[in-house]
């Protein structure tokens, strides 16, 4: 008796049934199970479920949500007889007790839904309901002001062109909570910051954007338009008008010195180098110093380290000599300056003896096909589609196909032995198939359409061409914001690896043009790293006036930026002229030279060098802390430095009689800058103070500027 009620409740669900408002699981009831976060990983969506019941996240599968819900623990969840008694209503209004709280009313609209759908025999899809075809936001853009309130409208349109308002059956998110947070219904509420920020509205697996830009309240800026030096600066300027901001002062040579050096080669000036930039009187020399930083070795040692950090040169995965073959090949690469399309492509394809392209030890580091997928599209195109692996992207278009798509590239991809050597070959025509509904699946690049037979050859060479053409929609344009970023500290798009409609860029036309630039220039990186410390934006000062003090979005200032840990760890070295010794590495080696992430280093992993074991560039910390401040003024290695007999500071107080010019000296080591006449006259005196230990007196001195905001920081 009870097995036939089942198949009959089953049999009556799975087939199109009428309903007294044509209410169905598929349609109707999905989404309010993603509005209310039912489906979320914080709920029934997590892997294990919740008190026994268990939903696919962000309902990615609908046909097995429908069974849980109608036939999963005996089918006690629904009750066609008595639909209020349902145990799935009891729980959403808190009836019963439910660990999630009420999730709606009696008399809400969403409840109606719900008790409709069970009145109605809870068909699964009702046969002759159209499908959703897409959605839109209204407004899609909008100046607001502070703390103001602006509700949101999302319009669905179906497959046979009708329209509907589906504002309360959808989920809504902001990239961006500290400038403008959205409400459950749909409503906007900007807080005090200025800037701008998306909020995204997810109806069906669908997405449409709403753009706020909160401009500065207050009087209109008028004048300060600064002197634009190129094209980057005419597009900063604009949105700086949107904003209400005005642009700082120019940086003076010294604060610039530092900064492009830091910037472009990973080291500080020399105090040498910075008196000869300071007394240097000719126009251009900061276009001329940069191409001088261009080709300098560590120009090539400070950028292998930052794709090395990307591309997981791992030591532990890859062993001793094959990382070291395979950071080789990205130093090379960066010493020739090959064009970023060729090094992404030959990178991409590497195929043969490893000893001949040690660039294929990037498989060997991310060993499943899924992972070179997701690694690829993190690094050269700017895109997260990991989560894609198993349902859809929670604020982004890719789904499981898109994610199988891709990864169907890289199936063919083995290893074969080759005596003492061994491989990288492309082979065999293996099928993927969709993992829920079986379907096989071509490769495909992010979208575009799948094509009916799968490629011949290499699918690798499909998937690079598409990648590198010019007309790539992500390629350039990560690269662009990539470099950007090691400039100012914040991408354009920012987080720089999270791409997508509902993470807009902070100037769209900015981007566009040094995408361009970036094109136009066949992809030559120094070319880029010449347009962006040309520009009048890059050499702005870090000292903010009366409108962008709170700006860190819009780049009308330069922000402080903590020094990363190998670059501080070289600092320190430089400027007490010890170097540092690490273990297993030759004497002289610089930090931003070592090939090894897992090199044991205190210091480098107490400020953040990156383990290497993923693609994300969060994987390298970049904020202060207050382990970091006590080990700068606590530990005794670098005290060692400070009062080393062969150091800096021992040969000044030796040999410089001059308290001034001592003082000079350090200024000029430390903070690439002579020192003010208060500085001078305090450092002095602290020096004149202490003659009887008059070396002591000088180490404290360097020990004050090196735990300097000026020095730790890079401005």
């Amino acid at each position: 008796m009870l097995k036939s009620f089942f198949i009959l409740l089953f049999t009556a669900a799975s087939l199109p049934a009428a309903a007294p408002a044509g209410v169905d699981f598929s349609h109707d009831v999905v989404p309010l199970l993603s509005r209310f976060g039912c489906n979320g990983s914080a709920c029934h969506g997590k892997a294990e479920g919740q008190k026994g019941f268990k939903l696919s996240i962000f309902g990615n599968d609908p046909d097995e949500d429908f069974r849980a819900i109608t036939l999963q623990s005996r089918g006690r969840r629904i009750s066609l007889g008595a639909p209020d008694a349902s145990l799935f209503l009891q729980k959403a209004v808190a009836a019963i007790p439910h660990a999630g709280g009420p999730r709606m009313r009696l008399d809400s609209p969403e409840y109606r839904v719900l008790r409709e759908w069970i009145a109605g025999g809870a068909p699964f899809r009702i046969a002759d309901r159209c499908e959703v075809a897409g959605v839109r936001i209204e407004p899609e853009r909008k100046v607001l002001g502070i703390a103001q309130r602006e509700p949101l409208r999302v319009i669905a349109t179906y497959s046979d062109g009708s329209e509907k308002d589906v504002t309360w059956l959808s989920t809504f998110h902001s990239n961006n909570a500290g400038i403008a947070e959205v409400e459950e219904g749909g409503t906007v509420v900007t807080g005090n910051s200025v800037g701008q920020a998306a909020v995204m509205a997810r109806f069906h697996g669908q997405i449409a954007i709403f753009q706020a830009t909160i401009p500065r309240p207050g009087a209109q800026v008028t004048g300060g338009g600064q002197k634009a030096f190129n094209a980057i600066d005419d597009l900063v300027e604009q949105n700086l008008r949107r904003m209400n901001l005005r642009a700082s002062g120019i940086a003076d040579d010294a604060e610039y010195l530092r900064r492009v050096c830091l910037d472009v080669i990973g080291r500080l000036p020399t105090s040498g180098e910075a008196r000869e930039f300071l007394q240097d009187t000719r126009e251009g020399k900061r276009t001329q110093l940069v191409d001088r930083l261009l080709v300098l070795p560590e120009y090539a040692d400070y950028w292998a380290l930052k794709w090395a950090d990307l591309l997981r040169v791992d030591r532990q995965a890859l062993g001793p000599r094959a990382a070291f073959a395979y950071f080789s090949w990205v130093r090379e690469a960066v010493a020739a300056n090959k064009p970023l399309d060729q090094f992404a492509k030959e990178l991409l394809v590497a195929e043969g003896p490893l000893s001949e392209q040690p660039a294929g030890y990037f498989y060997k580091v991310v060993k499943k096909s899924g992972e070179m997928a997701a690694s690829t599209s993190q690094v050269f195109l700017g895109i997260r589609i990991t989560c894609a692996e198993c349902h859809q992207h929670p604020y982004d278009r890719w789904t499981q196909r898109d994610y199988h798509g891709m990864r169907a590239f890289f199936e063919q991809v083995k290893y074969k032995k080759l005596g003492d050597d061994e491989a990288l070959v492309a082979e065999g025509s293996p099928q993927i198939r969709h993992p829920r509904t079986k379907e096989i699946l071509n490769a495909h690049p992010l979208g575009t359409a799948m094509p009916e037979k799968a490629a011949e050859g290499d699918r690798r060479q499909t998937l690079a061409t598409w990648m590198v053409a010019p007309e790539n929609p992500w390629f350039a344009r990560n690269l662009a914001n990539r470099f950007w970023a090691n400039f100012f500290g914040r991408g354009i798009v920012e987080p720089v690896d999270d791409m997508r409609a509902s993470n807009p860029p902070s100037n769209p036309e900015l981007l566009a043009a040094l995408t361009r630039h970036l094109v136009d220039y066949q992809f030559d990186p120094k070319a880029l790293i010449r347009f962006i410390t040309a520009s009048r934006t890059y050499q702005t000062s870090s000292h903010p006036n009366d409108t962008n003090e709170n700006d860190e979005q819009n780049f009308s200032r330069a922000v402080f930026r903590r020094l990363p840990a190998e670059v501080l760890m070289d600092s320190v070295s430089d400027v007490t002229g010890v170097p540092e010794k690490f273990p297993g590495v030759p004497a002289g080696f610089r930090a931003v030279q070592l090939w090894d992430s897992l090199q044991q280093h205190y210091f480098l992993k107490l400020f953040g060098r990156p383990a290497r074991a993923t693609a994300c560039e969060c994987e390298r910390a970049t904020g202060a802390s207050i382990g970091q401040t006590l080990h700068l003024m606590n530990s005794p290695a670098i005290q060692a430095k400070l009062a080393h007999e062969g150091g800096t500071i021992a040969r000044l107080a030796a040999s410089t009689t001059d308290d001034g010019a001592l003082v000079d000296e350090l200024y000029l080591s430390f903070f690439s800058r002579l020192p003010n006449g208060e500085e001078k006259s305090t450092a002095i005196q602290h020096l004149s103070a202490r003659q009887e230990k008059r070396r002591q007196a000088v180490e404290d001195l360097a020990w004050s500027m090196l735990n300097s905001l000026e020095f730790v920081f890079n401005h």
